[in-house]
C-alpha cells in the first residue's frame, strides 16, 4: 500500500510538472512531455528494481535541485521544510533563539547572538558550538539542523555545547524574533543622520521611512544611508524606499524576459517624504539585487550621490511559485534595468568558460548610459559608485580569512583573553596581528585561495591516479612557497585585516549596535560621505 501511494505521489507531482508546462511552453509540447516520459520511466525503474531500499522523495529532492542547479544560483526548489525558511527570509518574523547561526562539521556554530533575544538571554556568546539539541547529538543528525531550534513560542529547548573546550548545558526559552531590517540609525553630527538598511523585507519601507522622519525631526539636513552588506530581498519595498526621496510616478526598475508576461515597468505609487534633501549612499561588493535597484535607480535619476565599492551585479528576479504538497518553485523569470536601461547582472550564467563557471563581463565591454542629467554611467554588472574609494573592496587574502573563519575564530579567542574591556574600543596592536598570524599557524587555518585549492585539488587527482608518491616533494615544495607568499599577503594587507578584526570584535563585547556606534564616528566611508555632504558645492558638481 505505502508502495503505491509513493508511486501516485510521484505521478501527481510529475503531472502538474508536465501541465504547468504544457500551459506555458506549448511550443515545446513534444521535447518536454518525451524527456518526462523518459524521467518517469527511468524512476520507476529505478525505484523498483534498485538493490537497495531507496527514499523516493529524498530522491527526488536532490534530482530537482541539482538539475536547477546548473541553470544559475537563484532558481531554487523548496520542499516543504525549505519553504517555512523561505517565509522568514520575506517576512522578517520568526519563532527561534535569536541568534545567526552556520553549520560545521557536526556543530552549529553560533555567528551573532542579537542583543536581547532568546540565545543572548541564555547566555550563548559568539564561537560557542552547539553539540546537542534536546535529545538530538548533532554528530547523528545530517538535515538542517537550525529546524531543531524553532518551535512554538515558550518553548523550552534543552542545548549542550563547547565554549573554550569545555561542554556547557543550558536551555533556550524560543520567543518571537523580528529581523530589523533597519538595525541602527543615528546622527553623526548636528546635521548628518545615519541609517543602516539591512535587508529588504515586508518591514523596510515602513522602518526606513521612521528613521528618516525622526532623523529630520532631529534636525538633520542630509541623509547617509547604508547599504553594504545587504543581500536584497522583496522588488517592492526597493521601488517604495526610492519613493521615500523621489515623486509618484517616477520609474524605478524595469524587468525584461523572453516571456512577455514577465515584463514589468516599477514605478513610485506615493508622495515622497522628501525630495531634496541631500543623500548618499554607500555599497560595497556584498550590496546586491533589491539593494542595487536603490543605489542604481537614484544614482540614475540624480538623486543620490554612491560611495564605496562596485556592488555585487545580481540582476536576475526571481518569482516564488507555488506546487503540489507545499512546496515551491523559485525560478529565475527576468532580468532587471534600472531607469538609464543599464542592466545590473554582472555574471552570465549562459556562457560559462572551460570549468563551468560564468563569465564577468570584460570592463572593455561596459556600455554606456546616460542619467537623467546626462551624465554617464556603465553597464558591466553591479552599480559603479561616483566615488570608488580603494579600500572597500576586500583583497582575496582577507575574502579567504574571512570564509574560513580566520577572523572570526581569532575573535572568539581575543575575546576570553581579554574578557573584561566592556565597552572599551580596543586598538589592534602589531603585536596583537603577530598574535593573530601566529594563532592562524596553531589552529592550522587554511586560507583556501584559488591557487591552494587548484594545488589540493591537484593532488588529490594524483591520489585516485596512484601516481602521488612520484609528485609529493613538488607537492609539498609548491605548498610551501604558496603559504609563504600567503604570509607575505598577510603582512601586505595588514591595516585592512586589522579593521576587520577590531570590527569582529567589537561586536564581541557591543553587539552590531556598538558597531555601528563605533562607525558613525571612525568609518572611512562615512566619513567620506559625511564630508561630501556637508560639502554643498561638490555635491551638486558630482550630480550635474
Amino acid at each position: 500500500m505505502f508502495s503505491f501511494l509513493k508511486k501516485r505521489y510521484i505521478i501527481a507531482v510529475l503531472a502538474s510538472g508536465l501541465l504547468f508546462v504544457t500551459v506555458s511552453f506549448k511550443d515545446d509540447f513534444f521535447e518536454i512531455a518525451k524527456q518526462i516520459e523518459i524521467f518517469t520511466t527511468l524512476f520507476k525503474t529505478v525505484n523498483q528494481n534498485y538493490v537497495d531500499e531507496i527514499n523516493p522523495a529524498e530522491l527526488m529532492d536532490k534530482a530537482i535541485k541539482s538539475m536547477l542547479a546548473d541553470l544559475d544560483p537563484y532558481t531554487n526548489y523548496f520542499n516543504e521544510q525549505d519553504v517555512v525558511k523561505f517565509k522568514i527570509n520575506n517576512t522578517g518574523e520568526y519563532t527561534g533563539i535569536g541568534a545567526l547561526v552556520t553549520r560545521k562539521e557536526d556543530k552549529l556554530i553560533i555567528k551573532e547572538p542579537y542583543k536581547g533575544f532568546p540565545a543572548d538571554k541564555a547566555g550563548l556568546k559568539a564561537g560557542d558550538a552547539i553539540i546537542q539539541i534536546g535529545d538530538v547529538m548533532l554528530s547523528d543528525f545530517k538535515d538542517d539542523a537550525s529546524q531543531l531550534l524553532k518551535g512554538a513560542k515558550n518553548t523550552k529547548v534543552d542545548i549542550k555545547y563547547i565554549r573554550q573546550g569545555k561542554t556547557i548545558s543550558s536551555a533556550i526559552i524560543l520567543d518571537e524574533v523580528e529581523v530589523k531590517a533597519v538595525p541602527f540609525f543615528s546622527k553623526i553630527d548636528e546635521k548628518t543622520g545615519y541609517i543602516v538598511l539591512s535587508a529588504f523585507n515586508r518591514k523596510t519601507t515602513q522602518e526606513t521611512k521612521a528613521a528618516l522622519e525622526k532623523l529630520k525631526s532631529d534636525g538633520a539636513e542630509r541623509i547617509i544611508l547604508d547599504l553594504r552588506g545587504n543581500p536584497g530581498g522583496l522588488l517592492n519595498e526597493a521601488v517604495n524606499v526610492c519613493n521615500l526621496f523621489v515623486p509618484k510616478g517616477e520609474i524605478i526598475v524595469t524587468t525584461k524576459s523572453k516571456n512577455a508576461k514577465y515584463n514589468a515597468t516599477y514605478k513610485t505609487a506615493n508622495e515622497p517624504v522628501d525630495l531634496d534633501i541631500p543623500l548618499a549612499i554607500i555599497v560595497d561588493g556584498k550590496s546586491a539585487s533589491a539593494s542595487e535597484i536603490v543605489s542604481g535607480a537614484l544614482q540614475d535619476l540624480d538623486r543620490a550621490v554612491v560611495i564605496g565599492c562596485r556592488s555585487f551585479g545580481k540582476g536576475l528576479v526571481q518569482r516564488p511559485i507555488d506546487m503540489t504538497y507545499g512546496t515551491q518553485v523559485k525560478v529565475t523569470i527576468s532580468r532587471y534595468y534600472t531607469p538609464s536601461g543599464r542592466c545590473i547582472q554582472a555574471l552570465d550564467y549562459w556562457h560559462k568558460d572551460k570549468e563551468g563557471k560564468a563569465v564577468r563581463t570584460d570592463a572593455s565591454k561596459y556600455n554606456a548610459f546616460k542619467t537623467k542629467k546626462g551624465r554617464t554611467v556603465y553597464d558591466g554588472g553591479g552599480i559603479q559608485p561616483d566615488i570608488e574609494l580603494a579600500d572597500s573592496k576586500l583583497s582575496n587574502i582577507a575574502e579567504a580569512l574571512q570564509k574560513n573563519d580566520g577572523i572570526f575564530d581569532y575573535a572568539t579567542y581575543y575575546y576570553y583573553k581579554n574578557p573584561n574591556l566592556g565597552d572599551k574600543i580596543p586598538s589592534i596592536t602589531d603585536a596583537d596581528y603577530n598574535d593573530f598570524k601566529t594563532f592562524l599557524k596553531k589552529e592550522k587555518i587554511s586560507f583556501d585561495t584559488e591557487t591552494e585549492l587548484a594545488l589540493k585539488n591537484t593532488l588529490e587527482k594524483a591520489k585516485k591516479e596512484k601516481i602521488d608518491e612520484t609528485i609529493t616533494t613538488q607537492y609539498q615544495q609548491l605548498m610551501a612557497t604558496i603559504q609563504k607568499s600567503e604570509e607575505s599577503l598577510l603582512d601586505k594587507n595588514q591595516k585592512e585585516i586589522k579593521k576587520l578584526l577590531l570590527d569582529e570584535i567589537i561586536k564581541r563585547y557591543q553587539y552590531k549596535e556598538g558597531l555601528y556606534q563605533y562607525y558613525i564616528k571612525n568609518n572611512p566611508e562615512i566619513s567620506r560621505a559625511s564630508v561630501l555632504l556637508s560639502n554643498p558645492a561638490e555635491y551638486k558638481k558630482i550630480l550635474q
